[in-house]
């Protein structure tokens, strides 16, 4: 099975430094988008850093987006966009600290980030914070901002006192935070979540005079770094009940993408594959919803979505590899039958496909690649109804680490990332 060659648009590299004319075909398809979301199969790559940088320069230089929202927490995003905007510090600070889950310790983010530096572009995390399991960003956010909009109330000491229980500094300590939740007595868990509650009403009922003290933008930022928050909190709720662990992540980082898209004009939305698409990703231990989904019913034909595919290279390794340090492992070919599958057998270098216009042949072809490699797993999946392009890379090999950003980073992802 392959495409025809009708089909195929090869892209002369990936490198976001080279000419952008072969990217003339993002024209029809981004067409008057509000939101463009780059996908990724993989993080922590090379070749999908590079692509999503080149894409992004070419939707700021030619089509004038200027907002670059990316699979980051919102609280620690503000660093970096007021780096962006002319503020002081080292970039390896910025890098370790602004950017989560590990996602800024590579030397191609230091590229994207120092040519942001010099376009008028904002940035905005859109994910939950600490990692996607440590409420002490946000609370700590919400804390100070209190302080100057609230000064006489006194926030509940014992609130952050039950999250610092199972609070991760990195990644690599969401085994220990995954474990302290469920140690914590079921009276320190509900007393954590009648707490976070506490706060989003005082946030709420006191509005207008926070308003008046600190504006609105101020306020608006506080009261959502206090929805994520909660999220994080209803997150380990469902996972002690047995009832999975993503649902609220994806619809919390959608509502953020809609936040952002009340302030902001055009957005370039880079985040993995899963997050991105428009149908549910069905993979175990996932929720079946998506980020992608809920934009798609929310911003219908302004949600473009570009997806991405790998013939060969590395992957994530899995967990126990993963949190000592391990971070890669080599993946094989792809099975037969997949969208990966399909798209390695139809050219030899990097290139494109739009999948709003195929023939009908080729559309069939598509239809019938049901299936899509996230790292080690498949996920079931219609691509036409997933994806508007996909961009086909015949090799992910492993971002390059960036010493600055590590050595600015927690001891334990100094240990893990070690040479």
């Amino acid at each position: 099975m392959s495409l025809s060659q009708d089909a195929v648009i090869p892209l002369s590299t990936l490198e976001p430094d080279a000419p952008l004319d072969d990217l003339g075909w993002l024209d029809r398809i981004i067409g008057d988008a509000r939101v463009v979301a780059i996908g990724e199969s993989e993080h922590y790559t090379h070749e999908y850093l590079a692509l999503r940088h080149r894409l992004t320069r070419y939707l700021v230089e030619r089509h004038g987006f200027g907002t670059v929202a990316m699979e980051t927490g919102f609280v620690e995003g503000w660093l970096v966009d007021g780096w962006l905007g002319g503020g002081e510090g080292e970039l390896g600070h910025v890098m370790a600290d602004g950017l989560t889950s590990l996602m800024g310790l590579w030397t191609e983010i230091r590229a994207l980030l120092e040519w942001m530096r010099d376009q008028p572009v904002r940035f905005y995390g859109i994910d939950l914070g600490g990692s996607n399991v440590s409420l002490l960003p946000g609370l700590d956010a919400v804390t100070a901002y209190l302080a100057q909009a609230d000064p006489e109330y006194r926030p509940d000491p014992a609130v952050r006192e039950i999250a610092a229980v199972f609070s991760a500094a990195s990644p690599f300590g969401i085994p220990a935070a995954m474990a302290g939740y469920p140690g914590l007595a079921r009276e320190r868990r509900d007393a954590l979540t009648a707490g976070l509650a506490d706060l989003r009403a005082r946030l709420a009922s006191r509005r207008l005079d926070h308003v008046r003290r600190t504006g609105a933008d101020a306020y608006e930022r506080a009261l959502h770094t206090m929805h994520l928050t909660i999220a994080i909190d209803a997150l380990f709720r469902d996972m002690v009940r047995g009832a999975g662990f993503a649902a609220h992540r994806e619809t919390a980082i959608a509502d953020t993408v809609e936040w952002i898209a009340g302030r902001e004009g055009r957005i370039v939305l880079p985040a993995h594959n899963g997050h991105v698409q428009r149908c549910p990703c069905t993979m175990p231990g996932v929720a079946p919803m998506s980020m992608g989904m809920c934009l798609a019913d929310s911003l219908g034909a302004e949600y473009v979505v570009i997806g991405t595919t790998a013939g060969s290279g590395v992957t994530l390794a899995d967990g126990p590899d993963f949190f000592a340090g391990t971070l890669f492992a080599e993946m094989g070919p792809p099975e037969p039958g997949s969208l990966d599958a399909l798209m390695a057998a139809s050219h030899d270098g990097p290139f494109a496909v739009d999948l709003r216009r195929l023939s009908p042949g080729d559309v069939e072809q598509v239809r019938a690649a049901s299936r899509q490699r996230f790292g080690s797993v498949y996920s079931e999946q219609d691509p036409l109804d997933a994806y508007d392009a996909v961009v086909h890379v015949p090799r992910v090999t492993a971002a390059e680490p960036d010493a600055a950003a590590i050595a600015a980073s927690p001891a334990d992802v100094q240990k893990a990332l070690a040479g």
